[in-house]
């Protein structure tokens, strides 16, 4: 059953990443430094060294002892095997031309970024508190869902700052509507804040708008997460043990897996327990 009450399939599962049918694009069209999230610095559209011919990466279980943590908490949404399978019909970056591989690396940001959108619209109709807007969530879904299945040309032509803008303000609405109800009323507006590092230790946060805070190594131990807006907030490194994030809205699985938790982390049904807390428990 969904948060909803709903029996029907939650769609968000189509946007989880399946790297088995993807060509590796993120370990080849993403640039990154070398810093405590990576061991070495590549640039876009340089292959990583640790990716192998089958497109798989050949260190895999043993990223986070490597110094390749960054790897372990990003998430395309699904857009990877979308971009490899649909959008480029199964042709490998490897055996197309030059410019095959460009545009295709040059489609996989766009692509990753209207999947992220997606995730949050389809998260957007589960919750009870944003019926009155629901049409105008299913009206952007669609929306979302064909601008996803444009073609490279169009894809590369396409204004993602205005569109992920007209998400973000429905968004935005959905969020005043959930932390209304989650807080009785009473307004905790720490959007962009700079937490890093903050002892919130205990905190009541119930229905705070968290969006892009920066709360990097912030201790959050057994705080009162239940309905916080936490779209875009920096968790690395953040403390959740014993931490309430019941009906938290717009969380990801990267967030989580950027952060520390326990056994007694209490999450949102949306997302998984991420395996690295248990050797923190």
């Amino acid at each position: 059953m969904q948060e909803d009450g709903s029996t029907h399939p939650d769609p968000r599962l189509e946007l989880r990443a399946d790297c088995g049918q993807c060509f590796g694009l993120c370990c080849v069209a993403l640039p990154f430094a070398r810093s405590a999230d990576f061991a070495i610095d590549k640039g876009a559209g340089e292959p990583c060294r640790n990716l192998e011919s089958d497109s798989r990466c050949g260190i895999h279980t043993r990223l986070r002892r490597t110094g390749f943590t960054g790897c372990t908490v990003y998430d395309c949404f699904g857009a990877g095997q979308r971009v490899s399978q649909v959008t480029f019909g199964g042709v490998d970056w490897r055996s197309g031309s030059k410019e095959h591989a460009r545009r295709m690396f040059d489609v996989f940001p766009v692509v990753r970024h209207l999947h992220e959108l997606l995730w949050y619209l389809n998260e957007a109709l589960t919750l009870p508190a944003a019926r009155p807007v629901h049409a105008d969530v299913r009206r952007l879904l669609a929306t979302t869902e064909r601008l996803a299945g444009r073609t490279p040309e169009e894809l590369g032509a396409l204004d993602l700052d205005a569109h992920r803008q007209e998400v973000n303000e429905l968004l935005l609405r959905i969020s005043e509507f959930v932390r209304a109800g989650a807080d009785g009323g009473r307004k905790k507006d720490r959007r962009g804040a700079d937490l890093m590092g903050a002892r919130l230790r205990g905190a009541d946060l119930r229905g705070a708008s968290l969006r892009g805070a920066l709360l990097i190594a912030a201790d959050l131990t057994g705080a009162d997460l239940r309905g916080a807006d936490l779209i875009g907030a920096d968790l690395r490194d953040t403390d959740l043990t014993d931490a309430d994030l019941t009906g938290a809205v717009f969380l990801t699985q990267p967030q989580l897996n950027a952060a520390r938790g326990s056994a007694g982390t209490r999450l949102p049904r949306s997302v998984g327990r991420p395996g690295h807390w248990a050797s923190q428990d």
